[in-house]
């Protein structure tokens, strides 16, 4: 099933999403490009953007992306989001110039000569390591350059990500095992560290198109619901905005009212977060306006409240208390007409350029003022987690753990605590005061016995809130060490990994032993042969099945409750349960009655060469008419019919003296056991729905199992009874047309 998605992947991304199929334009992209950047910086250094195209184009000359198209449209495009963005002529130049010292032979010096150490300190921020002297570990090493730059400069950072975006709008030209690798990457790291410059153009088309590629047939089903209501939420928009434009008449104040796009991510998050119901979050309308002043915001906000009445504790007023990402504006939540729900964003249109373009826009209008010349240290200390994401990555040898710190510091909300000394600390909403100890060093973490809180002595256990100040205590003694219990109450990634890496490296014989009598005490519990078990090399196969190195690895694993004892002894007895049966004498086929050739059983199979015998289908793949087929013969229950492909006819292969050859002959008589798999997004009355069709087409359900996964996605499967093949395609297409589901098929293993 998994193979027949990734190779039927690539080809629906073409229908699905488009724009990531989009070549760059090609026509005057060089004109258009020094155009937009004379708009926003007019005394700005032009003929350096020259410069740098000239010679990206020449060092570039003979290559070409996958797309077929040559490759200065990559640097060209990029440098066009960045003009887009409002950066000035140095960033745009070195955007231009971002793969030549990585792609061709253009050496850093000679690029520093040519541009100056501002542009060559840009291009190597964002160029890759070496992936043969750096090896598996290049990756996550190229992300930490690119962080140490970050800190320096930020416009390292909105150049790799214009570079992602680009990259991301062409993924339909990668081979898909790449373009789900990227997407992944991107949704973990790349659209959070927009969120965080507060891009929240460059986020939200980043979201999308990796949503995409990832679940194409999720992100098509959102989108055809979206398309089925939008008439009929176009409308009531429309009646809002009148409304809204009725009290900015009354007011006398200048504004610009008009209904916010619906990110199909956004909405798929919503449905797995939240666990809401589609038609709950598509029906939520909202509105942005936009107007001059703030003082012209606070009007409006009175004014919308004296129309419809305002939700309570939906009110929150960015304007006074900006994000962290320097976004501002007035939100609040009001009961519209007919009584329906409507979000409503009011802020001035510099904010409005802010939350769009984030860092991006604040870099414009300082080097309008200051004449295109920035000290890139001054100008990023109003991003005050700039500062300490490169702090934690200096102490983090490991490059997977480096990774996944990034991931834990620019995914998780936040709240802001404080160090003594004044620091500022963010932590994982939730977080604890062993969290904060290991977000200050991890020695600390580990040391950690007690902890202040706003001067007063609380439980390790205790929740922070912003504005905290935390002070932690620590021991003295050298065999001082964190406690198992820490793992049920921290919240931040970082300080699981550890308090899991200490009793990893520290405690490993200790676990070993633990595990080892753990396993021993089970066994007795269970009357099973601790000897005979123990010292058999069942346990062994069970280490690689569970992919642990060797025996204590597994042993370890137990011992630190990685892995249950349970789990252990229900694998390592079903290894020794399916051991081949050496007992000799004839095979017995059991008879159905008068010895007959060629005789056709109810089954549907006809069995060559045989006696009337008895003949069953396999439960494991449950074959049906067109299917390839093959027979085994079992001990004392006749002739068991499989699937050829079936994942058990490989194991009975070593009794290739065993198998029979047999064919389909159905009869009005036979029926055959159907299982299905239906994928759908999770709404009420769903499983009503599938069960009613499924009854409609005279189905016989002996079995169902439904489950919903943490993403908000209901699985169900339904095992049933029928007599024709033909009948199970239309049953897959009617099931399929069901409202949400996004796909529907047969299962043929267990």
């Amino acid at each position: 099933m998994a193979d027949s998605q990734v190779t039927s992947q690539g080809s629906s991304l073409r229908r699905l999403v488009p724009r990531i199929f989009s070549r760059a334009p090609r026509v005057n992209d060089l004109d258009n490009l020094i155009r937009t950047v004379r708009a926003n910086h007019p005394r700005g250094d032009l003929p350096i953007i020259e410069r740098a195209y000239r010679v990206a184009r020449d060092k570039h000359a003979g290559q070409v992306r996958q797309s077929g198209e040559p490759y200065i449209t990559h640097p060209l495009a990029v440098a066009q989001i960045l003009a887009d963005l409002g950066l000035g002529p140095r960033a745009v130049a070195a955007a231009l110039l971002h793969d030549t010292v990585e792609d061709t032979g253009y050496a850093l010096t000679e690029l520093t000569d040519a541009f100056g150490d501002e542009v060559a300190m840009l291009v190597d921020g964002v160029t890759k390591l070496d992936k043969v002297k750096y090896g598996e570990s290049a990756q996550a090493e190229t992300v930490r350059k690119m962080i140490v730059a970050m800190s320096k400069d930020i416009r390292v950072l909105l150049i790799k990500l214009a570079d992602r975006l680009h990259n991301a709008r062409t993924w339909g030209f990668v081979p898909p095992e790449k373009a789900a690798k990227k997407a992944k990457e991107t949704l973990e790291i790349y659209a959070p560290l927009a969120n965080r410059l507060g891009i929240q153009t460059i986020k939200s088309e980043l979201e999308d198109l990796s949503f995409a590629v990832l679940h194409p047939k999720i992100y098509a089903e959102i989108n055809s619901l979206i398309a089925q209501r939008t008439p009929q939420r176009e409308k009531y928009l429309q009646q809002v905005i009148e409304a809204i434009d009725e009290d900015l008449h009354e007011l006398r104040i200048r504004g610009k009212v008009f209904g916010r796009p619906k990110q199909l991510y956004s909405v798929y998050q919503k449905m797995v977060v939240r666990g809401r119901e589609f038609d709950d979050i598509y029906d939520l309308i909202g509105i942005r306006v936009l107007v001059n002043s703030v003082r012209d915001c606070y009007a409006v906000l009175g004014a919308i409240h004296a129309r419809w009445t305002p939700l309570p504790g939906r009110f929150k007023d960015y304007i006074a208390t900006p994000k962290f990402n320097l976004y501002q504006s007035l939100h609040t939540t009001v009961i519209g007409p007919s009584g329906r729900t409507v979000e409503i964003q009011i802020r001035t249109h510099e904010m409005h350029q802010q939350a769009e373009f984030g860092v991006a826009a604040h870099w414009m209008y300082k080097e309008r003022m200051n004449g295109g010349k920035v000290d890139p240290r001054k100008s990023d200390t109003d991003m005050a987690w700039l500062a300490h994401i490169s702090d934690w990555q200096a102490e983090t040898a490991d490059p997977s753990e480096f990774l996944d710190s990034l991931r834990f510091e620019i995914g998780a909300k936040e709240v802001y605590v404080f160090t003594p000394k004044g620091r500022v600390i963010g932590l994982p909403a939730g977080a604890t005061t062993v969290d904060f100890a290991y977000a200050v060093h991890t020695e600390i973490g580990h040391r950690t016995m007690g902890a202040k809180v706003n001067g007063r002595l609380v439980p390790l256990e205790t929740e922070l809130k912003s504005g905290d100040v935390v002070e932690v205590f620590t021991s003295k003694n050298p065999d001082a060490s964190p406690s198992q219990d820490w793992l049920g109450f921290v919240k931040s990634t970082r300080a699981r990994n550890k308090i899991r890496g200490w009793f990893t490296k520290e405690r490993r014989e200790e676990a070993i032993e633990q595990g080892k009598e753990a396993i021993a005490r089970a066994m007795r519990k269970q009357n099973l042969p601790l000897q005979r078990l123990m010292s058999q090399e069942s346990f062994s196969e069970v280490a690689t099945q569970l992919r642990y190195e060797d025996v204590s690895a597994l042993y370890a694993a137990v011992g630190e409750g990685h892995i249950s004892t349970q789990s252990v002894l229900e694998k390592v007895t079903a290894l020794v349960a399916v051991e081949p049966d050496t007992s000799t004498g004839a095979i017995q086929l059991p008879a159905r009655g008068p010895a007959r050739e060629n005789r056709t059983s109810d089954s549907g199979i006809l069995v060559r060469g045989a006696s009337d015998i008895l003949v069953k289908l396999a439960r494991c793949c449950t074959p049906v008419p067109g299917d390839e087929i093959v027979g085994f013969v079992t001990r004392g229950s006749g002739v068991s019919v499989h699937r050829q492909d079936c994942v058990n006819v490989k194991a009975l292969s070593a009794d290739s003296e065993r198998f029979i050859e047999v064919e389909w002959a159905p009869t009005t008589k036979s029926v055959f056991r159907v299982q299905i798999q239906v994928e759908a997004l999770d709404r009420s009355a769903l499983l009503s729905d599938v069960t009613r069709v499924l009854s409609e087409h005279h189905v016989n359900i002996l079995s169902a199992s439904v489950t919903t996964t943490d993403e908000r996605l209901a699985l169900s499967r339904f095992v049933f009874e029928m007599g024709d093949s033909v009948h199970l395609d239309r049953i897959l297409n009617a099931v399929r047309r069901i409202d949400a589901v996004y796909d529907v098929y047969r299962v043929t293993t267990s």
